[in-house]
């Protein structure tokens, strides 16, 4: 059985009837969509989502820093006078 990542969960038929008003009741959490009494998909608010993003994309450009910092070691310096 798939655990369910959420504190708040719906069937399919819950939601088709008032989603707005689950997004309101779950305050910026996450929303388990249940199909037979297994989790199908995650609904979220817009600002959640695009936090989530937001900190997705700092985890890449962490990720991004790390590799160039190893390739430091076979940088050359320069003047940049001299150019």
């Amino acid at each position: 059985m798939k655990a369910v990542l959420a504190n708040c969960s719906v069937s399919i038929s819950e939601l088709k009837k008032n989603p707005s008003a689950l997004i309101d009741q779950a305050e910026g959490e996450p929303i388990a969509i249940l199909n037979h009494n297994r989790p199908t998909a995650y609904l979220i608010p817009a600002e959640t989502y695009e936090h989530l993003l937001e900190k997705l994309e700092d985890y890449q450009l962490g990720l991004m820093v790390r590799e160039r910092q190893n390739e430091k070691i076979s940088a050359i310096e320069v003047n940049v006078d001299e150019i």
